[in-house]
């Protein structure tokens, strides 16, 4: 697959820079950045959490869990994890489990883990298990600009 087409149109419409990274298929992100020989706290992970409101894009690195207290404290909704099924309907372009963070390219909102936004580079899932997205710090705060941002992971 390389890249999501829609990650794509919506990277070369806002004009960010980036380059596709292959690497070996992978079943979770900490695998993903074990075998790429990146810093777990530098690939940007996607969650997708739904509530009665709709659904959230939480991003957080691949070094931490999500925690879903934090979320429900910063927001103030009982958001819960979306099943397969609808991430598979939400993201038809990409593989379950290797969605990209970035929200709007899907028209989704977003919360960000501060950790991300700090960091001097960013990788993420181009959409499928064996291709990475990598950013520099710069190009991914600007992708993340107005996205809602707080400590939202945890090891």
């Amino acid at each position: 697959m390389a890249i999501s087409a829609q990650l794509r149109d919506y990277l070369e419409l806002k004009g960010i820079p980036y380059e596709v990274i292959p690497h070996p298929h992978t079943g979770d992100s900490r695998a993903t950045a074990a075998v790429s020989g990146i810093p777990a706290g530098q690939l940007a992970k996607a969650v997708i959490l739904e509530d009665d409101e709709g659904y959230l894009l939480a991003a957080v690195p691949a070094s931490e869990r999500l925690h879903l207290s934090r979320i429900h404290n910063l927001l103030r909704r009982p958001l819960g994890l979306a099943t397969e099924a609808e991430i598979a309907r939400m993201f038809p372009d990409c593989a379950v489990g290797a969605v990209p963070p970035v929200a709007a390219a899907y028209g989704l909102p977003a919360v960000v883990d501060d950790r991300l936004l700090a960091a001097p580079e960013i990788w993420f899932e181009a959409g499928d298990h064996e291709d990475l997205v990598h950013l520099d710090g710069e190009a991914f705060r600007r992708l993340m600009a107005g996205v809602l941002q707080g400590e939202i992971g945890s090891r």
